[in-house]
């Protein structure tokens, strides 16, 4: 398995005092410079979905080379910045790889959210993706479903946003709002959610066939604004309190 393209950030310096390749517990080190909140079981997880591939000692010791590092890296960011689920990545790091080996061609990804049509960007991830896309314990994600605040779908699956929904619910938790109090943002976002869709369907009347086509992008506009909308309110709410 070959590593991503160069731009990593720790290229020529994953290697042991000796020279040699790093233990799991040396890698742990590494990258918690960039992500503090990986783990060991993090890393361990990631070879076992067959994301990277480190050599084995002869007495069963995980060695993780210069280019596993620059991989275990480049899945992280993706994790971080794009909220992509693991397979997706897998896939990404595999067309990346078949295009360095034809540097005539030069490789493209699709950011999200700017999908073309054909697309085969998954809308779904699975419960065992999103817990080691989010670093939550399975508790935590379990009491959240149990308050609405996430919801799996028949085959157990989530939708692709559960990833920012379950990073903020943990960094929310942390602040001191249990899922109980957060219950009350659920109810205002379905409000919203069918606020959008009123919106859209009228809009999708009166236009023309192209605004049918542009209805996801009218919906996407509009639950932006009135997210600001809803920020800025609360924020107006608390410094008239303050007074």
């Amino acid at each position: 398995m070959e590593h991503t393209p160069s731009g990593g950030a720790y290229t020529g310096t994953a290697v042991g005092e000796d020279g040699g390749p790093l233990s799991i517990g040396a890698v742990l080190r590494v990258l918690r410079d960039e992500f503090p909140q990986v783990t060991v079981s993090k890393i361990r997880f990631l070879e076992a979905e067959g994301l990277v591939e480190p050599r084995r000692s002869p007495s069963g010791y995980r060695k993780f080379s210069v280019k596993d590092v620059e991989r275990l890296t480049h899945i992280l960011r993706m994790q971080r910045d794009h909220y992509l689920p693991l397979r997706v990545i897998g896939e990404r790091l595999d067309a990346l790889t078949d295009e360095r080996r034809r540097p005539s061609v030069p490789a493209q990804t699709t950011p999200r959210g700017q999908l073309g049509q054909g697309s085969t960007e998954p809308t779904s991830i699975r419960r065992a993706e999103l817990l080691a896309a989010t670093d939550v314990s399975d508790a935590e994600l379990t009491e959240w479903e149990s308050h609405g605040l996430l919801t799996p779908d028949r085959e157990g699956s989530y939708d692709i946003d559960a990833v920012t929904v379950a990073r903020l619910l943990a960094d929310l938790g942390r602040s001191g709002l249990n899922p109980s109090s957060l219950q009350a943002l659920k109810t205002a976002a379905d409000r919203e959610a069918d606020m959008v869709n009123t919106a859209v369907a009228r809009l999708t009347e009166q236009e023309n066939s192209r605004a049918a086509a542009d209805a996801d992008t009218a919906a996407r506009r509009l639950a932006t604004l009135s997210a600001q909308l809803h920020a800025a309110l609360v924020l107006t709410a608390l410094r008239l309190r303050s007074c």
